[in-house]
């Protein structure tokens, strides 16, 4: 095995490089989590009149979802840390005519001048926080009390093949340091017990977790293998792994990669790689 990545699987910088990523891949990114949203959202079931917080809002997508279950006597507000995020779900809210409405702020520390929220949503945005409980408890204080939170968060790595087998394909060419389970990153709630401490000492009960399992198509339905090469290696934290490798380290990986995709492709419905997520639910 040559090369180490002692600093690749650093935490995301949401504001800086990872937001880029994310804007510069946002049709991908937002096709590849859009099944587990549209579940999500089924989940919550949000009712007219309800004023909704979308954390990690990311483009905008679930915002502009729920504003239009809540109709014009409720809200929704997206935030998010990523600045160029928030100006592309702007730009879309605009676009659209929607009344969804988006700031810019971290969630960990930020004093909304709003109403309490009924509801709270948050799809894959809520597992970054550096101080989890200290976010959780900030969170709770942008709630009336008894509304409902309802979360999209990553199970377990074993679960997840999509992200399992990319970790191989890069562990076979580059050393890799273990993650740590609790930190801040896409399975920093895989241990729904932690979680469950989280919530708690944030102020949340009566937790309902219910679990997702599907078929993860890596860059969106009708992704091609080469095409999910570029996206993997330009925009996912397994990319920037390989990024300061050698060129014959970097090329390996990508055939190796490209080789994998190619086992897992179904034509018109893209990469599929198994994928299990935790709907959870709790109340303020």
């Amino acid at each position: 095995m040559a090369g180490e990545a002692s600093e690749a699987l650093k935490t995301e910088d949401w504001s800086g490089e990872m937001g880029e990523r994310w804007l510069a891949n946002l049709d991908r990114f937002e096709a590849m989590i859009a099944p587990i949203g549209d579940a999500l959202l089924a989940r919550a079931a949000y009712a007219q009149s309800e004023r909704v917080l979308d954390l990690g809002c990311g483009g905008g997508a679930t915002t502009l979802s729920i504003a239009e279950q809540v109709g014009p006597e409720g809200a929704a507000l997206g935030l998010d840390i990523a600045p160029m995020l928030v100006e592309r779900a702007q730009e879309r809210a605009k676009a659209a005519g929607s009344r969804a409405r988006f700031i810019c702020a971290d969630a960990a520390t930020a004093a909304l001048e709003e109403p309490g929220f009924d509801r709270l949503f948050s799809r894959f945005g809520s597992m970054f926080f550096e101080e989890a409980r200290v976010a959780f408890a900030n969170l709770h204080s942008m709630l009336r009390p008894g509304a409902r939170i309802d979360l999209a968060i990553w199970g377990p790595p074993r679960d997840n093949a999509w992200m399992m087998e990319l970790m191989g394909v890069v562990r076979a060419h580059v050393d890799v340091p273990p993650a740590d389970p609790r930190a801040p990153g896409p399975f920093a709630f895989e241990d729904l017990g932690y979680l469950g401490e989280v919530l708690d000492s944030g102020g949340f009960g009566m937790v309902d977790v219910e679990a997702y399992e599907g078929q993860q198509a890596i860059g969106g339905a009708g992704t091609t293998p080469e095409e999910a090469v570029q996206f993997v290696l330009s925009s996912l934290g397994v990319g920037r792994v390989l990024a300061d490798q050698p060129e014959a380290i970097r090329n390996g990986a990508a055939a190796d990669m490209l080789s994998l995709f190619e086992r897992h492709y179904q034509p018109g419905q893209g990469i599929l790689l198994g994928c299990k997520v935790w709907l959870v639910s709790a109340t303020a």
